[in-house]
């Protein structure tokens, strides 16, 4: 069978000044360029489903859940998706995070703040417009903030199966946060029941020369009889400070310490249905940000911070009871009901440059109840349910002399102290197949009622304590489409709209902090809902030799919350606040493919272009302009090679991750010295070498040769350079 060739197009960029016409324009010329593809790979795979043998090659299905809230194929979702092998991640690609286990998919880079905080930005999105579930419940809460975090560090990729992303806007079936983009992080499972009771352990190292690091977990899973299984794990994980390329050498205080640990037990109540308790704990210590410190580096003009000290601390604890069902009797075919109780807590150390000291926190307890149901009818398959959730927020700031003796107690800390934040939902989706199922039309509705009650906010003028409180209705749809091009469906085109919202919470309203490098966001009262529409055209193919998947989205902004300058100063910082002013687009165009050149060789590649543009305070005063998304992600290519036998005990490959300088800078991004630097992030091509071999049964070893070349480089808006070469070995041994 003749490969489907795949064309694609460089879109021109659009200059700030671009009218909304010449916008509108671009958007139309986008969605011409991919319905003209979708026509040729119409023609094409018409051309090519001729047979031409007796013997068709078939490819296994590849499920996913999170898209839909139901298990189905990537092909037979409307949307772009993305899955990815939890094991595979950790073991062959070596990576540290979870946020490291996503970069290099499309449209999606990883900024970092620090080494222990890694951000993923998504669609130009980042930080409280994406939307991170460990199996199935929100990570994201209430005093998450603007711009990059930390917090899906918090997620030990070492205890993950799979993760599953979602490109653009989940807001029917997720509720806030979901804009640019969800990643559903799905946990290790006990082994299956094999007649007899079974037991299944696991122990697994990582180490590696850049950072002189040592990564290991043991992990043991059981199946104690066929209804009652098991599985737990303890990761252990020391990272010293981080060597960068050549010219820039070792980076001062970037090491960090992390212990996570996690239990599951899963109980079956009859055929059909899983009653599962589970917990994970994740503590991080000592995660300097450096690039505010004497420590930062100077790399390409970039400036460094003052402090002496600036470290952080933080812990989460997720428990949760899950009860699945299946095939049921009735109106009701499945049921996934979930009670959650996640404590997420953050300390900083802060020591100034006159040795003054600071010490700020949070410990944010949310309390979670989902019921998810799902139904067969004469009017298509529907998902439908609604959850709650409910943050409890106690915060904390203390200032200290020179001689250590305490000076202050502040009102709050970063976030309100004593603050409660509350969302209900509720949503439905039906998905219908039309004309003898050549046309899945999937439409869906969400309703979200958030509240927000603040009792002790610092008055950024008076300084005395005040109240902060507000509540906010927010009513979305979405409708997508699926066409598949063949009677078995292995070449699809889809297109489909969604409108994304984001509800202001207790971070817009109460913030007290240091924003960017010289920056202090203070606390507003009067805030509405952000308000999203993303639109989305593309392909999907799959056949013996070929994988396909690309798309070209446009998503509009509305009422997004910007931060506006005052003109204030508050302890040498440029005090920001808040406005409902933000209007703009992102657009953009996805592209990956996968080929199995022959048994034992096979070539991918994944690349994207962006652009977007805001309305914003680009310059310190009050006038509202527009410019540039902040950190607009710059075109970016993953190009792989990978030789492996035909029998798959031994592998090889090389990757390179390339990306254009990002020279599209906003005028905060100018103004991020320590982070961006002048002119903008420079441009990078960096290769890597990975080799494997299964040396015994059950025991796989991989070793990495990274950035080949020891390039100084660095992910555009960090605040840490990249490793330089890194010799990088992982063993994983299960018996």
């Amino acid at each position: 069978m003749a490969p489907v060739r795949v064309y694609t197009c460089v879109m021109p960029e659009l200059s700030p000044a671009c009218s909304t016409k010449q916008r509108k324009r671009m958007m139309k010329c986008g969605a011409s360029i991919m319905i003209a593809g979708m026509v040729l790979l119409e023609t094409l795979v018409a051309v090519q489903a001729q047979p031409t043998t007796n013997k068709t090659e078939t490819m296994a299905p590849e499920i996913v859940v999170s898209a839909t809230r139901s298990a189905r194929d990537i092909l037979a979702v409307p949307s772009t998706v993305y899955r990815l092998n939890g094991a595979d991640g950790t073991e062959h690609k070596a990576s540290r995070t979870t946020p490291d286990v996503v970069a290099g998919i499309p449209s999606t880079f990883v900024q970092k703040t620090s080494y222990g905080q890694g951000s993923p930005y998504l669609r130009g999105f980042t930080g409280f417009r994406t939307l991170c579930l460990v199996n199935g419940i929100r990570l994201n809460n209430s005093v998450f903030r603007d711009g990059p975090n930390q917090y899906w560090n918090t997620v030990d990729p070492l205890s993950i199966r799979d993760y599953e992303l979602v490109m653009g806007p989940g807001s029917v079936l997720y509720g806030s946060d979901a804009i640019g983009g969800t990643l559903n992080a799905l946990p290790v499972q006990p082994p299956d029941y094999d007649g007899a009771p079974t037991w299944e352990r696991k122990l697994y190292y990582r180490g590696a020369t850049a950072d002189r690091s040592n990564v290991g977990r043991a992990q043991v899973g059981g199946r104690v009889s066929e209804e009652l299984g098991f599985v737990g794990g303890l990761s252990l994980k020391d990272f010293g400070d981080l060597r960068g390329g050549k010219d820039v050498g070792l980076q001062e205080h970037t090491g960090y310490e992390e212990l996570d640990w996690d239990l599951r037990a899963d109980y079956h109540l009859q055929k059909n249905s899983t009653l599962t308790l589970a917990h994970q704990t994740v503590t991080q210590q000592d995660a300097w940000r450096t690039h505010r410190t004497v420590y930062g580096i100077t790399w390409d003009g970039l400036k460094h911070g003052d402090d002496k000290v600036l470290s952080y601390d933080q812990r989460r604890d997720l428990t949760y009871l899950k009860l699945q069902s299946k095939e049921l009797r009735g109106p009701v075919d499945g049921l996934e009901a979930t009670l959650s109780r996640q404590v997420q807590s953050e300390d900083l150390y802060r020591t100034k440059k006159d040795d003054k000291r600071e010490q700020q926190g949070f410990d944010v307890t949310t309390w979670g109840a989902a019921l998810q149901l799902d139904s067969d009818t004469a009017l298509g398959h529907w998902v439908y349910g609604a959850e709650y959730y409910r943050d409890s927020v106690v915060s904390y700031g203390r200032k200290y002399k020179v001689n250590g003796k305490l000076d202050a107690v502040e009102i709050q800390g970063p976030v309100a102290d004593d603050a409660t934040y509350d969302t209900v939902g509720a949503y439905a989706e039906d998905t219908i197949k039309l004309f003898h199922d050549q046309l899945d039309v999937i439409p869906g509705v969400r309703y979200t009622y958030s509240q927000a009650d603040a009792q002790r906010v610092k008055d950024p003028v008076a300084g005395k304590p005040m109240s902060v409180s507000g509540d906010w209705n927010a009513v979305v749809g979405s409708l997508r489409l699926l066409h598949p091009l063949t009677e078995n469906r292995k070449h699809v085109v889809f297109a489909g709209v969604s409108q994304g919202f984001r509800a202001p919470n207790l971070s817009d309203l109460t913030r007290l902090d240091i924003a960017r490098s010289t920056e202090i966001e203070t606390p507003v009262s009067d805030l509405d809902p952000e308000k999203y529409v993303s639109y989305e055209v593309g392909v999907k193919s799959r056949v013996a030799r070929l994988t396909t998947q690309a798309s070209y989205y446009y998503t509009t902004i509305d009422d997004m919350i910007v931060r506006a300058p005052t003109g204030r100063k508050i302890e040498g910082l440029d005090e920001v606040t808040k406005k409902n002013s933000g209007r703009g687009y992102v657009q953009g165009v996805e592209f990956t493919e996968a080929v199995q050149l022959s048994r034992e060789w096979s070539t991918w590649v994944a690349a994207s272009w962006m652009d977007g543009q805001v309305d914003a305070y680009p310059k310190s005063t009050t006038k509202e302009e527009r410019d540039y998304i902040s950190r607009l992600m710059p075109p970016t290519a993953e190009v792989g090679l990978r030789w492996q036998e035909e029998a798959g005990r031994y592998w090889c490959e090389v990757v390179s991750d390339m990306a254009a300088r990002a020279d599209k800078l906003s005028a905060d991004d100018e103004r991020d010295t320590q982070r961006v630097p002048p002119g903008g992030t420079p441009a990078y091509a960096v290769f890597h070498l990975r080799t494997g071999t299964t040396v015994v049964k059950n025991l796989d070893l991989a070793v990495a040769l990274e950035n080949i070349f020891d390039e100084d480089y660095r992910i555009h808006g960090s605040g840490v350079n990249e490793p330089g070469r890194n010799l990088v070995v992982t063993a994983a041994y299960t018996f």
